[in-house]
């Protein structure tokens, strides 16, 4: 656990790279929510942001970001539940912790859990033995080398996807109809709008 919350990035980063990614998601997926491994809405609650990753097979994460700071956990489905974790997330960020959404029919799904106030220099958390640290890689990553070429593979596209338009997005830079077009040539920005809004990516 100790080696995923040295890899985070600071709250602001973290926030960004889960936008970007879930608009390059939504570039080359824009007809299929339910088939897009990332995703953000900007207006998940009242001064709260969430971000998550489903992979289709019963692995995901989720991060709230909130005004008392971010809390993140994860799922990795090949490892037991182990929702005791739950017990060590500070009282600020309990309301996340048992959140019904970030579980299932019986209950919190967990392996991995972590979390930083604003006030706080670091990161905190605790992981099963099997926590999934995996799960986490494009978020403690951040390259546009890494993003191609998962996606490459996941989204099948027929073209290859050009690296310089995946960077321009994870730098959150105004989107163009070139941008786009390099990255999926069959949607354009105006398809887009609505994923867009909802994630929150700047004009």
């Amino acid at each position: 656990m100790n080696d995923l919350l040295s890899r985070l990035p600071a709250i602001p980063c973290l926030r960004d790279r889960c936008r970007a990614l879930a608009t390059l998601d939504a570039i080359l997926c824009p007809d299929d929510w339910g088939s897009r491994y990332h995703s953000f809405d900007s207006a998940w609650g009242e001064d709260e942001e969430m971000a998550s990753m489903r992979d289709g097979e019963g692995d995901d994460w989720f991060v709230v970001f909130s005004p008392v700071g971010v809390y993140g956990r994860g799922f990795d489905h090949e490892a037991p539940n182990a929702p005791e974790l739950l017990g060590s997330v500070p009282e600020e960020f309990r309301r996340f912790a048992e959140e019904p959404a970030f579980g299932d029919e019986d209950g919190p799904t967990v392996t991995r859990c972590f979390w930083r106030a604003h006030r706080d220099g670091d990161w905190h958390g605790v992981a099963a033995e099997r926590g999934g640290e995996h799960l986490f890689a494009m978020l403690t990553d951040g390259s546009a080398e890494v993003y191609r070429d998962w996606a490459q593979e996941y989204f099948e596209p027929e073209h290859e996807l050009d690296l310089g338009a995946v960077e321009h997005v994870l730098a959150l830079r105004p989107l163009t109809p070139a941008v786009v077009a390099a990255l999926n040539p069959e949607t354009d920005l105006d398809e887009l709008a609505e994923d867009l809004a909802e994630i929150g990516y700047p004009n």
